[in-house]
């Protein structure tokens, strides 16, 4: 048997041993990502207040997340404003009775996308199988639920939103791509996947979704020299164009620079993911005699979806196209995604 001078002594020596610190607490990244494109909104039809939000999310291995996101809301509608981008004649006409090229006007984005985002933001998540959650740090609760899933070259992971206390409807895309890795049109013009839009909009009092829409990004005209640009002439668009009345004159013609509507996707950034595409109706235009239209066209900023590998596979959008009038019911909003990985 031990004396007890033998055990006092065992038990000083354990004592004396160096206390190793405990391994720092390690989060599974959502899809094994870090860097992710959002777009979300608070959409519901009743509401004048509606908000939709665009930006990027960042999660690090200590399980803390944070985002810089640019926010529209129908309490501060803002103007549109200059991209400062004007496509050249390689893919734009000063002629409004061309058939085959958008019109050359000084192209158009969501009022303040063009500067800093809006606001940024911190908080902690946790993945539990294939459900992230967040917990936003801010003076009121906010937290959100997506469900998390892989593309299967692994290169991608998506979210779905699951519920939040306070968006409605949400889209994101993620990779360990950086912030900065952004395509050019180009090579956006050049993607060989099929691109298609999932969309849920708000307009007049109403949610619209629309479901696995094809863009046919390459059908867009290259610019010669402004290269960060291209555009489309959609013809025969009568009935998109109609369908809120507001070609009473000129919506009812049959040739294609009256019917069509105007197309251009242009670069905001050189720095990220910033894109933006504005469309509008020609008939629209005419109506008000105007060569470019002035009226609410549609602005939709947009944040390029790149994968692993640094290559480009479609954007996450919103719709911030708030009425040049003063009724709210005449705003248009929408959060989107145009990607081949649903």
């Amino acid at each position: 048997m031990r004396t007890a001078a033998a055990i006092l002594s065992f038990l000083l020596a354990l004592a004396l041993l160096p206390v190793r610190p405990a391994a720092a607490s390690i989060a599974a990244l959502p899809g094994g990502k870090t860097t992710f494109v959002v777009s979300q909104g608070h959409l519901k039809a009743a509401s004048r207040q509606n908000w939709v939000r665009l930006g990027s999310y960042r999660f690090a291995a200590n399980g803390t997340v944070s985002a810089s996101m640019y926010l529209w809301w129908q309490r501060r509608p803002e103007a549109r404003q200059r991209t400062g981008m004007v496509p050249d004649g390689g893919c734009s006409t000063k002629a409004g009775g061309s058939a085959s090229r958008a019109r050359t006007c000084r192209v158009l984005t969501a009022g303040g996308f063009t500067g800093a985002p809006d606001e940024s933001r911190s908080g902690t998540y946790t993945v539990a199988g294939d459900v992230l959650t967040i917990r936003w740090k801010i003076a009121q609760a906010w937290t959100e639920q997506w469900y998390v899933r892989r593309s299967p070259d692994g290169k991608l992971a998506r979210l779905d939103l699951r519920r939040s206390t306070l968006a409605t409807h949400g889209y994101g895309y993620g990779s360990n791509a950086a912030i900065g890795t952004r395509r050019a049109m180009s090579s956006v013009k050049a993607f060989r996947g099929a691109l298609r839009q999932d969309l849920t909009s708000w307009a007049g009092g109403r949610l619209v979704t629309s479901d696995d829409q094809p863009f046919s990004q390459s059908a867009f005209r290259s610019c010669a020299t402004t290269t960060s640009c291209l555009t489309y002439l959609q013809p025969s668009s009568r009935g998109a164009c109609q369908k809120s009345g507001g070609c009473p004159r000129y919506g009812g013609g049959t040739k294609s620079n009256v019917s069509s509507i105007q197309y251009y996707l242009t670069k905001i950034s050189d720095s990220d993911r910033r894109d933006t595409l504005w469309h509008w109706c020609t008939c629209l235009a005419m109506e008000r005699r105007e060569f470019c239209y002035t009226g609410n066209s549609h602005v939709k900023p947009l944040m390029q979806v790149i994968d692993d590998g640094g290559n480009f596979r479609g954007w996450v959008g919103a719709e911030a196209s708030f009425s040049t009038g003063s009724s709210r019911a005449a705003d248009m909003l929408a959060v989107f995604r145009l990607t081949d990985f649903h």
